[in-house]
């Protein structure tokens, strides 16, 4: 039988306060589980505006633990009651001094499967990301999950081909890329990159942007969310440059052991030859 999963991710504009911005994803949840999807990821730092635009203390409110902070425990429960598989990316604290840009995942059943935490942390103007996360440690994780192998690499990582490489060594056939960028340079290489590191590692993406320009900055984020074959290839259409839209595509899972044997990337590697990479 082949292995066909319907995969969902949503784009959205800022509500103007997190309570209201967890109800819109709830319902968006629901909506997905009313369309047979078995997986739906969020946007990054999903439950909050994109503050990183400005470097400011009060922004660190959004900040909480993960799993046990509020918005996971809640998320668990809907994935529960949904039987649906959650990707929740928020900004985390650990502790005092110790914060991250993270997203859990979470199984259709509720539980709590891990988290990946971002390991590119940009610092350049609307992006002063380093004032509020340290860089990722804890490797690239791969998930098994009732649909399937899922993997997370957010936003800025989708710059450095070594986190993509990572999850396909790991079994990942399914990377979701949680996302919030904004109309530049960067809007031209979002419909490159992901599609070419799908290709390289030989695994589906779900590419997720924000939509709309938020309060604490001047970025119009562009949203063009997608979904991505191995092959290179839209999955349906691409999300609207404007409009938040809730994206719902049939991935066949058995199209990623296809293209690995049929392009044999995994077995023509050299890793012996690639150590001065690491040194340079």
């Amino acid at each position: 039988m082949p292995r066909i999963v319907r995969a969902a991710l949503v784009q959205t504009k800022w509500t103007g306060d997190q309570e209201s911005m967890v109800e819109l994803h709830e319902r968006y949840a629901r909506e997905a589980a009313e369309q047979g999807a078995g997986v739906l990821g969020f946007q990054e730092v999903f439950n909050a505006p994109y503050f990183c635009q400005v470097q400011a203390e009060e922004h660190h409110r959004w900040a909480e633990p993960v799993p046990d902070g509020p918005t996971v425990r809640r998320m668990q429960a809907l994935a529960k009651e949904l039987g649906l598989v959650l990707v929740v990316p928020v900004y985390e604290v650990e502790r005092p001094g110790f914060a991250y840009n993270t997203a859990a995942v979470i199984d259709a059943d509720g539980s709590y499967l891990g988290k990946y935490r971002k390991h590119h942390i940009p610092q350049v103007e609307g992006f002063w990301e380093k004032y509020y996360f340290r860089p990722g440690n804890l490797g690239w994780p791969v998930f098994d999950t009732a649909v399937g192998r899922i993997g997370v690499y957010i936003c800025y990582d989708r710059h450095f081909p070594e986190g993509w490489r990572a999850l396909g060594l790991a079994g990942a056939e399914i990377v979701y890329n949680p996302s919030a960028t904004s109309r530049s340079l960067s809007e031209y290489l979002w419909r490159l990159e992901q599609p070419a590191a799908a290709v390289a590692n030989e695994y589906f993406i779900a590419a997720i942007n924000r939509v709309g320009v938020e309060e604490y900055g001047d970025n119009d984020f562009y949203g063009c969310s997608y979904f991505v074959d191995p092959r290179g290839r839209f999955v349906g259409e691409v999300a609207s440059d404007r409009d938040e839209e809730l994206v719902v595509r049939d991935l066949d899972l058995d199209l990623v052991q296809q293209v690995r044997r049929r392009w044999a990337f995994y077995r023509d590697r050299r890793p012996d030859a690639y150590g001065p990479l690491t040194d340079a």
